[in-house]
């Protein structure tokens, strides 16, 4: 999420001019041939990586009915936001981090850079309805099915998505005419820069209501989460000492289910504001401090916020059985079998 208060070229090695015979020209820091070769072979490895794995979530999701539920369906909209990241912004960004200018023009600048905002609060949106979700699958199993609805999945979808794109929509057509210069800024400062130009009080309360405020209340359900979780495996143990029947083996199954869906989809949270707190406290710091921040610092933090959407199929890989097996269906070409949708998957 590309939000600063001052983007400066910096000085160190080689440097020419972004545009020659524009007055206002950037700075261009030319970066040696082998580091340019190597960052081009890392990103474009992450975009690849991004592309293709949540492909593959999206298609393994949307087949086989077996993986139509509620916590699947949010799993499937974070899984498009990861995915229009991968295929939207981080190309235009590793042309940026490489050639250390912008030639794509102002126009696409805003529209790079409101894709950028608005699928990172996606993300992070989703993440946090499926908290909400993963509440209820595990605090109050008896009102799961009624509360979490494929409706009512539809309305945090619906929620989600329109939320995420205020921030940008009011970014890309101010309210007037001289807000403009607020928040983009090309020929401003000079030619060949796209950037997100905040004053420290809107660049902290963005970061405050857009990020710390959502990750908090995440943290405080799965807290809630694990203390009732923790509570459950103390009775299901007492229930077992107590009777070996078949209904408490059927209820020590699901509730383990439940757990390692939660367990998994708690893991893509935390590695998701793991690699994105860095960007958010370097973009509070910089406004803040008054201090020029160094563009190659945010382009790796940048990069690091990035990379998450390559991190969440790795993770449903590890953990999810059903989507290894999904993922070999779909690889060997079996979804093409008629009745493919019904194949049976097998369960965590």
């Amino acid at each position: 999420m590309m939000v600063m208060s001052t983007y400066q070229n910096g000085s160190l090695g080689n440097t020419s001019l972004c545009f020659d015979h524009h007055p206002n020209s950037c700075e261009k820091l030319i970066y040696p041939l082998t580091f340019r070769i190597v960052f081009y072979f890392i990103t474009g490895g992450i975009v690849l990586l991004t592309l293709f794995g949540n492909l593959m979530v999206i298609v393994a999701i949307l087949h086989f009915k077996k993986l139509h539920t509620p916590t699947n369906y949010l799993i499937l909209s974070l899984a498009v936001a990861d995915l229009l990241v991968g295929g939207t912004v981080m190309p235009p960004s590793m042309l940026r981090s490489v050639e250390t200018c912008w030639y794509l023009g102002i126009v696409f600048c805003k529209i790079h850079s409101s894709l950028d905002i608005t699928l990172c609060t996606a993300s992070l949106l989703n993440l946090a309805f499926i908290s909400v979700d993963r509440y209820y699958a595990v605090c109050h199993p008896l009102l799961y099915h009624s509360k979490i609805t494929p409706i009512a999945t539809l309305v945090m979808v619906v929620v989600c998505w329109s939320f995420s794109t205020v921030p940008a929509l009011v970014m890309m057509f101010p309210l007037s005419s001289n807000e403009e210069s607020i928040f983009y800024q090309d020929d401003v400062a000079c030619k060949g820069l796209c950037m997100i130009s905040l004053t420290p009080m809107a660049g902290l309360t963005t970061s405050l209501f857009y990020f710390y405020s959502p990750a908090f209340i995440m943290l405080c359900i799965y807290l809630k989460i694990y203390f009732v979780a923790q509570r459950q495996l103390r009775l299901i143990h007492n229930a077992q000492a107590a009777q070996k029947g078949k209904k408490s083996k059927m209820t020590t199954s699901i509730s383990k289910s439940e757990r390692k869906a939660t367990k998994t989809l708690t893991i893509v949270m935390g590695v998701f504001l793991l690699f994105y707190a860095p960007l958010f406290f370097y973009s509070i710091l910089i406004p803040i401090s008054g201090y020029t921040g160094s563009p190659q610092l945010f382009d790796v933090l940048s990069w690091i916020g990035y990379s998450n959407s390559a991190c969440n199929p790795i993770i449903y890989a590890f953990f999810y059985r059903w989507f290894r097996q999904a993922l070999r269906n779909v690889l060997f070409g079996k979804i093409f079998k008629q009745n493919s949708s019904r194949i049976q998957l097998s369960a965590d």
